[in-house]
């Protein structure tokens, strides 16, 4: 899930349509972050991550102690991709069906809140939707039909609800669950759903692992279509009104490790299960099976671990080697007709409950460590075992806990506050961890929950959290036969999590990010309202003097906060203002030195541009448009003008013109000047003729590019970044490599544009420069966004992904699907082309051999590997693609670029010194383009 969690800020103007619906959700909200002020909600609002260019991707607020109702106004988000509200109890209302406009949404995250009403029939219009998750709400109603055209949906859990009616299938008319085949989870418990279970509900054709119908009101018999779904794995059918006999074919269920039948009204005899080698957990209590002896098979489960079947009619002697099965912890078999003597030997199990059975006799040798019960048996009516340890009263349902830590029972920490193991009184993130399905746990087992805080800490540590430690207590099973634990997780560095540190926490907790140790099975968790980063206040005040003297008090502090807040507006301004500084230097004669970097009047590209006509407009962004325009010398370039009413970008508009000015290579987008005359921000390029490499791969431009041509647009890219990297003085990190910013020139040579997020990394005793994540979904270096501290190695994985482009010619984020993860599972490296064929791009033309593809998968593989350490650097894959193009039977121009700088001449009209740029390019060779069929 690294893939997945890619949280990133990319710097554009939100877009208005955007920023009216987040501004009318702000207002319709109580709580809100404190960061979400003006008008920018791109530009640093807490929760708002992703937006590309300048429109909203994601918005995570997880237990953000929101308060107030999702509005309509969410379906303007058009192009929402990921929406997570979970742990905001005092969310509530009906959800809009205005939600169902959001058809790029991908992932749909609800847990925990208080939203009430019906489910909207809306939501089954979101075709891209692969995790839905509405669960532990107030949703009343059905179940809606058209979940069936979810078809992409990966995850859908609705447990925790009112929710009523019956299972919808579909027919000539609706669709319905059947159609889901896609779909893993299938998490429907705890609702108030009734009626039989569906046959057509079930096919083989199905890819469940988890179905989960517990605690609900169904009827009928369990369908024998639910054992040609063998992928399953898990099974909830417990605490319904299901009757009639069990399916024969569940011993087809080859996979299923944990099934939970009990409380229902089941007949007739009770399944042979002898094939269902993996089971661990089985759970058949209280139903109405024919009277029978305990079934020979449940000794062959090699696997087993719960077996708890109390009330089903057992009779007769209890076979001797079920207590001798390798990983039997718990035999509950209660409130049957056991009969004769118990004989037990040795066992390896923990709790072994028998009461009120017809067992005559107890031999035992005494070689084990479990609690046995016998209460209620003939047994136990024996003078001489009346006051035994076996024949003591018991509830068969134990208490569990977790002893608590005691090192620093001598440290009293304020409200709220938490010692950690350093006895440290800090703020620890709480939530409640709640498992559907605990397969081979014993509960009472302490090296268990030792394994879960163990595995928690790995993943907090993946992914490079401020987490201390954590801590796990007060464990329960409730009503509904869920586990749960309360979960502490200490900050380390301080006293507590600051907001960004909170929503990274809950997204680890949820959406699939953590996978805890199987035996505990899938989970959700719900988190307590956390104490902002800025608390606790401080008086500022103290009441205490005379009236007369504090009204004057007051009017002079009034005073001097007024005095203080316009100083801080106007250093703000002038700090947001990134020429503030060169425009004071220009009323002194002054201005920096920007090499060869011309500075154009407003005039003189309005006029090359025939009034900014839109005849010459060639692309558009974040920002505003590119037009293409001509000077008068007849030179072609391309001006990035920025929208009137963008003000966002300036900063880096400016760290665009201070870069470029200074660096120099053929494969580097060249400035050519820039403008920020009447409000305008400008940017002037060479003009590139032959757009982007994006536009070559989705087939919008005109030709398409062979292997040979892929090979050399890598080694022109990667050429480029080992220059910014290694020849840059000081370095420079691009910091938003991706597909749209290579360009193609006229001979299809790559160039590297768009450095408006670049880094120059001046320090040079640390490998990375520290700053807030901002990049593109897809393209991000998951390190980076989980420590922002940027370095090199974040342009290699970006750079690993745009070589993933070129081979598949599909973007990085597809249908939901990642390309660094569908590259991963893929690779066979025994077979041809790597197993890649079904992946590749056809317009390579796959019919002729492509030498050196593999070596080119390996190398693109390094780039995106997980851990920077393990990436190569760019110097080092400039070398390995010069070599992949030798063995393809090219060789490759090895000779290095050179910077090239020119002298600066003083302009003599318009108030700015110009610099006049020469061709500091090689003449790079042609290549043959071919033409689209």
């Amino acid at each position: 899930m690294h893939a997945f969690i890619q949280l990133m800020v990319v710097a554009a103007q939100t877009n208005s349509r955007d920023l009216a619906a987040l501004l009318s959700l702000k207002n319709s909200w109580q709580n809100v972050p404190t960061s979400w002020v003006g008008t920018d909600p791109c530009g640093g609002w807490a929760g708002i991550y992703k937006c590309n260019g300048s429109r909203v991707i994601n918005i995570l607020l997880t237990n953000m102690n929101l308060m107030g109702q999702l509005s309509g106004d969410i379906g303007s988000l058009s192009e929402l991709q990921t929406l997570d509200l979970s742990s905001n109890k005092q969310m509530t209302g009906r959800l809009p069906q205005e939600i169902g406009s959001l058809k790029k949404l991908v992932t749909l995250t609800l847990t925990g809140c208080s939203f009430f009403g019906t489910i909207p029939d809306s939501l089954g219009s979101l075709e891209q939707l692969v995790y839905l998750s509405l669960n532990s709400n107030k949703f009343t109603g059905n179940i809606p039909n058209s979940f069936g055209n979810l078809s992409n949906l990966y995850y859908l859990d609705l447990t925790d609800n009112q929710l009523e009616g019956s299972i919808p299938v579909s027919d000539e008319t609706v669709p319905g669950l059947d159609m889901l085949l896609q779909t893993k989870h299938f998490h429907f418990g705890k609702n108030n759903l009734s009626g039989t279970i569906p046959p057509k509900l079930f096919s083989s054709n199905m890819s469940l692992i988890h179905v989960f119908f517990d605690n609900n009101n169904l009827t009928g018999s369990i369908p024998s279509t639910l054992g040609l779904v063998q992928t399953l794995e898990a099974v909830r059918f417990d605490r319904n009104s299901l009757s009639g006999p069990l399916p024969k074919n569940l011993n087809d269920l080859t996979n299923v490790t944990d099934l939970y039948l009990s409380n229902n009204n089941v007949t007739g005899p009770i399944p042979n299960l002898t094939g269902m080698n993996s089971l661990s957990y089985v759970d058949v209590s209280n139903n109405s099976f024919d009277v029978s002896d305990v079934p020979a098979w449940i000794s062959s489960l090699q696997t087993l671990t719960i077996l708890m079947m109390e009330h089903t009619q057992l009779q007769g002697p209890i076979p001797f080697d079920l207590f001798r099965l390798p990983h039997i912890q718990t035999v509950l078999l209660s409130h049957n007709k056991l009969n004769g003597t118990l004989n037990i030997s040795t066992t390896y199990a923990k709790r072994i409950d028998l009461q009120n059975n017809t067992i005559t006799d107890f031999q035992t040798t005494g070689g084990y460590n479990a609690t046995i019960l016998l209460e209620g048996n003939p047994f136990c009516k024996k003078a001489e075992n009346i006051a035994g340890s076996y024949c003591s009263s018991s509830s068969s349902n134990s208490t569990y806990s977790i002893p608590p830590p005691t090192i620093c029972s001598h440290v009293s920490c304020s409200v709220d506050q938490v010692p950690n193991p350093n006895c440290n009184c800090v703020y620890p993130y709480k939530a409640t961890l709640i498992f559907r399905a605990i397969s081979n746990l014993d509960l009472g087992n302490t090296s268990y929950y030792v394994a879960l805080e163990k595995s928690l800490m790995q993943t907090f540590d993946s992914y490079e959290l401020p987490v201390d430690s954590v801590s796990l207590g007060n464990p329960f099973m409730d009503s509904f036969g869920y586990f749960g634990l309360s979960l502490e997780v200490f900050p380390s560095g301080g006293d507590r999590f600051n907001q960004t540190e909170m929503l990274s926490l809950g997204f680890v907790l949820t959406n699939l990010t953590y996978n805890p140790p199987k035996l505990f099975g899938p989970f959700y968790f719900i988190a307590t309202t956390y104490a902002e980063s800025n608390k606790p206040l401080h008086n500022g005040i103290i009441i205490g003097a005379t009236i007369g003297g504090s009204v004057l008090l007051l009017l002079s502090v009034l005073a001097g906060l007024y005095a203080f807040h316009q100083k801080k507006k106007a250093d703000r301004a002038f700090q947001n203002n990134p020429f503030a500084h060169w425009n004071a230097n220009m009323k002194n004669g002054g201005f920096p030195q920007l090499q060869a970097a011309r500075c154009f009047s407003f005039e003189e590209l309005k006029k090359s541009t025939n009034n900014f006509s839109e005849a010459n407009v060639v692309g558009s962004g974040g920002h505003g448009k590119v037009f293409r325009g001509t000077l008068s010398t007849g030179q072609l370039i391309a001006i990035k003008r920025a929208r009137a009413d963008s003000l966002q970008g300036g900063h880096e508009f400016k760290t665009e013109i201070e870069l470029l000015s200074r660096v120099h290579h053929k494969n580097l987008v060249s400035l050519v000047g820039f403008c920020f005359e009447q409000r305008e921000q400008i940017l002037v390029y060479e003009y590139i003729q032959n757009g982007s490499l994006m536009d070559s791969l989705s087939g919008k431009s005109e030709f398409r590019l062979d292997w040979m041509m892929r090979l050399k647009v890598a080694l022109g890219t990667a050429r480029g970044l080992a220059y910014l990297h290694e020849h840059a003085n000081p370095p420079i990190i691009h910091r938003d490599i991706k597909s749209s910013n290579i360009l193609l020139d006229v001979s299809l040579n790559a160039k590297v544009a768009d450095f408006g997020l670049s880094k120059p990394k001046v320090d040079s005793e640390r490998a990375y420069v520290t700053t807030q994540v901002k990049g593109t979904p897809g393209y991000l270096d998951p390190e980076y966004y989980m420590t922002q501290q940027l370095t090199k190695k974040s342009d290699v994985y970006s750079f690993g992904v745009v070589m993933l482009e070129l081979i598949t010619a599909r973007r990085p984020i597809e249908r939901g699907k990642y390309i660094v993860r569908v590259i991963k599972n893929a690779i066979d490296e025994a077979k041809d082309l790597y197993n890649l064929h079904e992946i590749l791009d056809p317009a390579i033309d796959l019919g002729t051999k492509l030498k050196g593809l593999e070596k080119f998968v390996k190398l693109s593989m390094r780039c995106v590997e997980e851990s920077r350490a393990k990436r190569p650097t760019m110097s080092e894959v400039v070398k390995e693609i010069e070599n992949i193009m030798q063995l393809a039977g090219m060789t490759p121009n090895i000779a290095k670029s050179t910077s090239t700088s020119t002298s600066y001449e003083e302009a003599s009209k318009g108030g700015c010194h110009r610099g006049y740029i020469d061709d500091a390019f090689d003449s790079p060779s042609v290549l043959q383009m071919i033409k689209l069929k």
